[in-house]
């Protein structure tokens, strides 16, 4: 191990390759892949309280000095010879809570892009789809720090927002709090009072006691979470000596991995460490998305959900 261990600032991160192409046609693709999983988080699929705009019935009624003459009901004033006027039960919008990893290890990447800008396009094109039909954004980001909340909007105050929170990019190598995920988790099941749409985007390295706060939120909300990997994460290339640094905390050592022992305890520790992420999230119940930085992430994204 070089320097004892100690920590070791990194190096800026190679610049950042956004998140490429996103055709119209797989956007449009993956808002019926959307739609169908959050089936029953959708407007007119949830009745909510009283009286109001929608396409379900909720009564009939003789028309009163007041009421909007556009609710008059023809079929019904034709056949009593009096107006009436027609009630329905109101629809609620769907709101979407986007739970944004922006830890350092988000910064990493050695295939077409890094770990952030697959997070940045998927932020994009579910955030743009959840402001279709006079829909609701909120976003929460968590790693760097204490998270930054910003309530939910619509239409384009919701999508400025989100370019905002975007524009500010991943934390600081070094800033490490594992258990930020479960906070955000724990954070938006305190604040999303009403049934919804709950995106969580993150690499899921490094957090912990999260499940809980995640089964909270799926017992309310239809949850999505994408987890954003790298090819790298998974298996070391023969090499030689190399130097690697935990972009969270620093810690830097290094490693021969010329050594075949080294490269398959590595690759098995990955191994273990995704099936368990799986498992998890599948007793959950919670929608599963896995993304590589060496794929077409939308495309992927579109045929994990459908």
């Amino acid at each position: 191990m070089a320097d004892g261990g100690r920590h070791t600032p990194l190096a800026p991160p190679a610049a950042r390759q956004g998140p490429g192409p996103m055709p119209h046609a797989l956007l449009d693709a993956l808002a019926i892949a959307v739609t169908q999983r959050v089936a029953g988080a959708l407007p007119g699929d949830r009745r909510a309280a009283g009286v109001g705009q929608g396409t379900e019935l909720a009564q009939i009624r003789p028309y009163t000095f007041g009421d909007d003459v556009r609710r008059i009901d023809a079929a019904a004033t034709a056949r009593t010879g009096e107006p009436h006027v027609r009630l329905e039960v109101p629809e609620r919008t769907l709101t979407t809570w986007l739970v944004l990893d922006v830890s350092a290890s988000m910064a990493f990447g050695t295939a077409e892009r890094l770990k952030a800008d697959v997070a940045e396009g998927v932020a994009l094109a579910l955030g743009r789809l959840s402001l279709r039909h006079a829909g609701r954004l909120g976003i929460l980001t968590f790693g760097a720090g204490e998270p930054r909340l910003l309530p939910p909007r619509g239409s384009k105050a919701g999508l400025v927002a989100l370019r905002r929170a975007l524009a500010d990019g991943v934390a600081a190598d070094g800033v490490h709090d594992p258990h930020a995920l479960a906070d955000a988790l724990g954070r938006v099941g305190r604040v999303a009072r009403q049934p919804g749409l709950v995106v969580v985007v993150s690499d899921f390295r490094e957090q912990h006691d999260w499940a809980r706060a995640m089964g909270s939120l799926r017992a309310r909300h239809a949850v999505l979470a994408v987890e954003v990997h790298d090819p790298r994460e998974a298996e070391i290339p023969p090499v030689g000596r190399i130097a690697v640094v935990d972009p969270e905390t620093g810690y830097r050592m290094e490693v021969d991995t010329s050594r075949p022992q080294i490269r398959a305890r590595f690759a098995a520790l990955e191994a273990e460490r995704r099936e368990t992420l799986t498992s998890e999230l599948r007793r959950l119940r919670v929608d599963h998305a896995p993304l590589s930085t060496g794929e077409d992430w939308l495309l992927h994204l579109g045929r994990r959900l459908r």
